[in-house]
């Protein structure tokens, strides 16, 4: 019987020497993580900072938006003393507002245009540089013109863009890296969003769905964080009731809350909600896209131009109606109250439904969320009203019908729905309508990707890059004429 052959002598493999590199690299590795633990540590540590001093910045524009539509409404009603000239000052005075925040846009800051959340995610994908310093002035004054002289937009886009610009401030104060700041920079923006609505959970989840669109461990701890301390201060100036409170006309009887829990037999009629909210959000998104390619083919008009004819328009049914103008925090309480007649739902409704997207071309500082969830509520409450009449059986609630309407046209049109559900929720403390709103959300979003509706965010993104980098547009048209060519 043959001995077994030794195992053959391998010049440079050495067992000893294999587990040193082993511990070695293990060391490493050990080490590398003890510094980005450090590291995690040090930025979240900023990160109330962060909140705090975006939260300080968004409630004062707050507070600041609130007393200019206190002003104009009651410059307003002063001006019918006087009708014919009262009229001309009150279209003149929308008109030179709107064009006074369009000139400071394009004079000092040209990335402090419309909402801001497009800037903010472009900045995150490396796609623009930060936020400058100097765009926060532009964007509180532009927005503080433009919105408290009527343009039907909202506060949380500028409050969202202003949070970014302080997050990134204070990352280079302490001198972080990069990948810090850009952690910092979302969590001011989503700080900037929970002041804006007193709705500290959707900030943060607005962070992880809409800005970053993945859950990320170190991200989710900053923006907790910063949103945490925003909602602190601003609770100290501001209160920490709900933005909105829903009448109670029926005893509940099976839960807490605004409005008691949805009977089960009318789950189908919030379904029904949300396929015709997510047509009409696929509508208005199409037509905001629509009126700033108008926009842009004028572009021999100036801007301040533009601007001054949209605020005039603003000012003429500012004249007839000045409920109807301005960001609609007040149509959507009056929705939710019960305090709108059924016959002037519509003309109500499709007036904000043109004078949104007119003012959002205007090209001034604000936003689309509150207009959005106005248009929600409105046509919410008309769904509502309409089938308490025809299933009066089911002990209806309009009101849940309102509610539940912001959520899905909130998600028709940004198709975040979970920020959405978290924030209407916040905002009316109605958590008795989760259920509903799970089911209208469902068919708002379906009904948006059937109808290949994009994202409203997404399509404002591609149009503020398009515009940053003008050569890589040419290239690509360059490059497919070339493609034909052959």
């Amino acid at each position: 019987m043959s001995e077994p052959s030794p195992t053959p002598y391998t010049p440079g493999v050495n067992p000893e020497a294999e587990k040193r590199e082993g511990y070695t690299e293990a060391r490493h590795r050990m080490r590398r993580r003890d510094r980005s633990l450090r590291r995690l540590l040090m930025v979240s540590l900023l990160a109330p900072v962060v909140g705090a001093g975006a939260g300080l910045v968004d409630v004062i524009f707050r507070i600041a938006l609130e007393q200019a539509d206190g002003l104009r409404n009651s410059l307003i009603a002063l001006a019918h003393g006087t009708p014919v000239i009262g009229f001309i000052l009150v279209v003149a005075g929308c008109s030179l507002t709107a064009g006074f925040g369009a000139l400071l846009v394009r004079r000092l800051s040209p990335h402090a245009s419309g909402s801001g959340i497009p800037q903010v995610e472009a900045a995150l994908n490396n796609e623009l540089t930060p936020t400058p310093p100097g765009l926060l002035p532009v964007k509180f004054l532009g927005g503080l013109s433009a919105i408290g002289g009527g343009l039907a937009l909202g506060r949380e886009g500028p409050s969202v863009q202003m949070g970014a610009v302080v997050a990134h401030l204070v990352g280079q104060w302490f001198r972080h890296s990069e990948e810090e700041l850009r952690l910092l920079l979302a969590a001011g923006a989503g700080a900037g969003l929970a002041v804006a609505f007193n709705a500290p959970i959707a900030g943060a989840v607005f962070v992880l769905e809409e800005l970053v669109r993945r859950f990320e461990a170190r991200m989710t701890i900053v923006a907790l964080g910063a949103s945490s301390t925003a909602i602190l201060v601003s609770r100290f100036f501001l209160g920490d009731e709900p933005d909105f409170h829903v009448a109670i006309k029926v005893p509940m009887l099976t839960g807490t809350g605004s409005l008691p829990y949805i009977p089960e037999a009318s789950w189908i009629l919030f379904i029904v909600l949300g396929i015709v909210t997510g047509v009409a959000a696929s509508i208005y998104n199409r037509g905001i896209l629509g009126a700033l390619t108008l926009n842009q083919r004028l572009d021999r008009v100036p801007v301040e131009a533009k601007a001054a004819a949209v605020g005039a328009v603003v000012g003429i049914v500012g004249w007839f109606s000045p409920n109807l103008i301005g960001g609609g925090d007040s149509i959507t309480q009056s929705v939710l109250s019960g305090g709108v007649v059924f016959s002037a739902i519509p003309l109500a409704f499709l007036v904000r439904f043109v004078l949104g997207p007119l003012s959002y071309a205007a090209r001034t500082p604000g936003g689309l969320f509150a207009p959005l969830l106005v248009l929600g509520a409105q046509l919410g409450l008309f769904c509502g009203l309409i089938s308490a009449r025809l299933f009066p059986h089911l002990g209806i609630q309009p009101e849940a019908f309102a509610i539940v309407g912001m959520a899905a046209f909130f998600t028709g049109m940004v198709q975040a729905p979970v920020t959405g559900i978290v924030l209407v929720t916040e905002m009316t403390a109605a958590f008795t309508t989760l259920l509903p709103m799970l089911a209208a959300c469902f068919s708002a979003m379906l009904i948006a990707h059937l109808l290949r509706t994009t994202p409203i965010y997404d399509a404002l993104l591609e149009r503020v890059i398009a515009q940053a980098h003008p050569d890589r547009n040419r290239d690509t048209t360059a490059e497919a004429t070339s493609v034909i060519g052959h």
